[in-house]
């Protein structure tokens, strides 16, 4: 059997979230490849839907807001949206590609490949899974037709209401790979902290302005911050020019896991794939500077299950980081929701369907 993974670079969750499914699928002896969306169709597009998207989240992601509020009106009008017909424009390069290379599954963490296989499956068959990587459902996600969607627990009458076959819904979760948990090293010694310690993330482009809350959250006593600044590198230098001994800051980093498993609270953007992966690990979670649109989706669920905390304003911040350091009850509560609505094996479940439902 041969997979092949696609995905796009509008922000870091989608892609990572596909290289989970490849390391869970090759775990199990299954061929993976995991592909650019535009490498394949359009070489020149490579980075142009990155571009777009750092400029639409902007400094408070008004412009990605309006387009996803056009995406949800779309929805309502059962008009073909302009995204889906742009899609469909690259469907004969990426059908050659699939043939050409005899895969037997595609999957998709991203709308746009799954568009494109929707458009080539009115006129051949190809196997197909799309993966939802947040909270919330996807406008323009009903243009999709697909032989399953990965979706989170507890959503499903969401998507149902939005015309989804219910039959078609695999409710396993935003998946993360197991090796992803399993693998992970608490690293405190390694950072010289011997204290509780609160882990800052805001995404892989450092989306959010943690100088607003940094200095009130360097006060509190018997605690390191570790603030991972991504790619924002105008970020990173502003930090490192901070005169604080429990303050660390890094840039893009490649063992994240291990920073989440030495954590005791991660106060991070609500990202589909990143709030995933600190709840695989069971911490206490504090949420803020929302992208309006899907992330104020993934912020939603959250606080409905009460899986983290949610709070934009300094002193909310401050008063939801006090409130997990000394209360356990509080605390402990979380996590147990956690557990109760965060696969910590949700790509193994979903390897495990494809061997059942594909592999022969």
């Amino acid at each position: 059997m041969k997979v092949l993974v696609l995905s796009c670079n509008t922000g870091g969750g989608h892609n990572s979230c596909g290289k989970y499914i490849c390391e869970e699928l090759e775990s199990n002896n299954i061929e993976c490849d995991f592909k650019n969306y535009f490498e394949i169709v359009h070489l020149s597009k490579k980075d142009f839907s990155n571009r777009i998207y750092v400029k639409s989240i902007g400094k408070k992601g008004g412009i990605f807001k309006y387009i996803y509020q056009i995406g949800n009106a779309y929805d309502k009008t059962k008009i073909i949206s302009p995204v889906y017909l742009v899609n469909k424009m690259f469907s004969n390069r990426l059908y050659n590609f699939i043939k050409k290379n005899k895969y037997d599954l595609v999957i998709c963490p991203h709308l746009f490949p799954a568009q494109a296989l929707t458009a080539i499956n009115k006129k051949h068959k190809i196997n197909f899974i799309f993966v939802d990587t947040d909270y919330e459902y996807h406008p323009f996600t009903n243009e999709i037709i697909a032989d399953y969607y990965v979706i989170p627990k507890d959503l499903e009458e969401r998507f149902v209401s939005r015309g989804i076959d219910k039959n078609k819904l695999l409710p396993f979760g935003i998946p993360i790979s197991s090796r992803y948990i399993t693998n992970a090293k608490n690293i405190k010694n390694k950072l010289n902290i011997n204290k509780k310690m609160i882990l800052i993330m805001l995404g892989s482009m450092g989306f959010g302005n943690v100088e607003t809350i940094l200095d009130d959250l360097l006060k509190i006593e018997n605690v390191s911050i570790v603030v991972v600044c991504g790619r924002n590198k105008k970020l990173y230098d502003t930090l490192k020019k901070y005169n604080y001994k429990n303050l660390i800051v890094i840039g893009y980093s490649k063992n994240v896991n291990d920073l989440i498993k030495s954590s005791d609270i991660a106060i991070s953007k609500p990202g589909g794939l990143s709030s995933t992966e600190i709840a695989s690990f069971r911490k206490g979670i504090i949420h803020v500077f929302p992208i309006p649109g899907v992330e104020t989706g993934n912020t939603k669920y959250f606080s409905e299950h009460n899986l983290s905390f949610v709070a934009n304003k300094k002193e909310k911040i401050i008063d939801c980081v006090n409130k997990l350091l000394n209360n356990d009850d509080i605390y402990n509560e979380m996590i147990e929701n956690q557990k109760k609505y965060i696969s910590s094996s949700s790509a193994k479940d979903l390897v495990d369907f494809i061997k059942n439902k594909y592999e022969n």
